[in-house]
């Protein structure tokens, strides 16, 4: 399998300017292969792009802090992940992929090293076996504070609503189920996903990727149509990220500075980017800061 890069090598400086404290909450690390290894069932092999990077990004793009997201090319070792958050001085938390058969006293351990959540892959081009039984087993036994964290296509959200609807934490839904989004705000995948969202109040999404959403490329004016509605009506419980570095998109590797610019587009008042950069990111990865 032949390494692959899906970052830009020289992203701009945004246009936007984001708050001050505002978090990266969905990117990952890939390597450096040399010290932690990429899963044998991996089915893609990405170039280093390890936490030195991340960092460095964060402070161009000008964030404060990072939601490390397990990326499936490393499998449920999160060897990576934790390396990155112990690196970031405090400036990181994470989501871990794990097997179902994880022990508590491993969970915990996750928990000490700054997880705080699981995700369940359900894209077959990336995963071989999503065990909804087991993944119900595990979800039980989740550290308190806890949530998981899904991904899924929009043609599959109804077969997995019995799954979903029986987790008992909360839900983050990446990239909003992959809704067609030329379709505008009110199409069938965007409908569905506001019954879904209607259905439970502890039901959170994350407004990214309009290089993966939008076939109309740079600026992604038909993500910006269709996903501005969303998070002014769910703005408690919205979330945003780069998805840095970018798994598996090296036929449309975007630039980094203008992902960030499309934040007052989706979230056009200085209160609506509070919530979507600050708030709503703090109350699941450091509740602790805010009741302190």
């Amino acid at each position: 399998m032949t390494r692959i890069t899906s970052w830009h090598g020289h992203p701009s400086k945004p246009l936007y300017t984001p708050p001050a404290g505002a978090i990266d909450a969905h990117c990952h690390v890939f390597g450096p292969m040399a010290d932690f290894p990429f899963s044998a069932k991996a089915k893609y092999l990405p170039e280093d792009a390890g936490p030195d990077m991340l960092f460095a990004l964060r402070d161009h793009l000008g964030f404060a802090r990072n939601v490390i997201v397990q990326a499936s090319c490393h499998g449920t070792d999160n060897a990576a992940t934790l390396d990155a958050i112990a690196r970031s001085e405090g400036k990181a938390r994470g989501v871990a992929v794990v097997d179902p058969a994880i022990s508590e006293a491993d969970l915990a351990a996750l928990h000490g090293g700054g997880i705080r959540g699981i995700r369940f892959n359900f894209l077959k081009r990336l995963v071989d076996d999503a065990p909804k039984d087991k993944f119900l087993d595990v979800a039980r036994r989740l550290p308190a504070g806890w949530h998981v964290v899904i991904y899924f296509e929009a043609d599959i959200l109804e077969e997995l609503r019995p799954f979903m609807d029986a987790i008992p934490v909360p839900l983050v839904i990446d990239h909003m189920g992959r809704p067609d989004v030329t379709q505008g705000p009110d199409s069938a995948d965007m409908k569905a996903f506001r019954a879904f969202l209607q259905s439970r109040d502890d039901i959170w999404f994350k407004a990214t990727c309009p290089d993966r959403l939008d076939p109309t490329g740079d600026p992604w004016n038909a993500f910006a149509d269709a996903v501005a509605p969303l998070v002014a009506d769910y703005q408690d419980r919205v979330l945003w990220g780069t998805d840095w570095p970018h798994p598996n998109m090296q036929d449309a590797i975007p630039d980094d500075g203008h992902l960030v610019d499309m934040i007052p587009r989706i979230a056009p008042t200085a209160d609506l980017q509070r919530k979507l950069l600050i708030d709503n990111p703090m109350r699941l990865y450091w509740p602790e800061e805010l009741s302190a």
